[in-house]
């Protein structure tokens, strides 16, 4: 055999060995931007891109938690109520006056919030693997409660903060900057950066990986797959607090339609991620990129006539029935 034909095989080896799941997803952004760019010149533009970044904060960061989750072979379906939970339970805490401060006061509400959010997800977590119900069961269960607590609290309304000194200290978590960056934009990159870390270089995340992949084969290995699961479960519902956190300084009012399809949105972009649905994969860069995917969609939608903007659900439901086909197609050529 030549020494041509060998460097072809060896090329050819190499290309098969790259996992296009993992490419994917920038790809496709990468040529959803260069489309934006044809449909609007001002697609392109630095403000209206720091506005695709900031608004897909919320689903990023929330995204990020649900990585884990069905990383590990569960999901979670709440993460929209839930959302709306916490936040108005944190404005009413807010509002309460209990500490005394408006620094105090906000900093105090805001680990209230992480602690609410990581109960809801303890909850999830401890009745989907103490109770061993589907966790699709468990986690569409706690969506009507999480969503009937939120309305019965704002009594069928809204839950508004009060203190104006208050919102206005809260207002720059939403619409600061740092040396020009949006704050929900920092925000991404530092849970995107602990999350990886800990899905990748931590014995926790070779876990998770290794429960969703074979749940079985975990346990033999002395994995406790009750407790991974769980603690994914934790780290969903932290993660749904931080996005809150970052949610309410927008509009600083809880309303029983805050987070609505949230969790669809969320499983949207772990999928487009290329994260596997089934377990045993899981991408948390990826799964930021499928969230900002899903903005870019939506604001190209915005700025052009070629759909209209209300079929944005639509377009985002097509988008996770395609991701799992292409998904499919790709693990039967491997």
């Amino acid at each position: 055999m030549s020494e041509t034909t060998i460097t072809v095989s060896e090329t050819r080896r190499s290309w098969k060995d790259v996992d296009l799941r993992a490419v994917a997803p920038f790809v496709a952004l990468a040529v959803l931007l260069a489309f934006g760019t044809i449909v609007n010149p001002n697609f392109i533009g630095i403000d209206n891109l720091l506005n695709v970044l900031t608004r897909s904060a919320f689903i990023a960061i929330i995204a990020v938690g649900a990585t884990f989750v069905i990383s590990a072979g569960g999901l979670d379906l709440s993460v929209g109520s839930m959302s709306a939970f916490v936040a108005g339970t944190m404005i009413l805490f807010m509002n309460s006056g209990a500490v005394e401060g408006n620094l105090a006061m906000l900093a105090t509400a805001m680990v209230f919030a992480m602690g609410v959010g990581a109960l809801c997800g303890l909850a999830n977590g401890l009745t989907t693997t103490i109770g061993r119900i589907e966790p699709f069961i468990v986690t569409l269960g706690t969506m009507g409660i999480f969503r009937a607590l939120t309305i019965y609290l704002a009594e069928g309304g809204s839950i508004a903060m009060r203190a104006p000194d208050l919102r206005a200290l809260y207002r720059p978590v939403y619409f600061g900057n740092i040396f020009g960056v949006p704050v929900p934009i920092l925000v991404i990159i530092v849970v995107a950066v602990i999350a990886a870390f800990l899905l990748y270089r931590t014995s926790f995340g070779r876990h998770v990986i290794a429960v969703g992949s074979n749940e079985d084969v975990a346990r033999y290995s002395g994995i406790s797959v009750e407790r991974v699961r769980t603690l994914t479960y934790i780290i969903q519902g932290l993660c749904v607090a931080i996005a809150v956190l970052v949610y309410v300084p927008r509009l600083g009012a809880a309303t029983p339609t805050t987070g609505l399809l949230w969790e669809l949105q969320a499983i949207t972009a772990v999928v487009i991620g290329g994260t596997a649905l089934r377990g045993g994969v899981g991408r948390v860069w990826g799964t930021v990129c499928g969230a900002v995917i899903l903005e870019v969609v939506g604001n190209i939608m915005v700025l052009s006539d070629l759909v209209s903007e209300y079929l944005i659900g639509a377009v985002q439901g097509a988008i996770i029935i395609v991701a799992m086909l292409v998904q499919r197609s790709l693990s039967r050529r491997r």
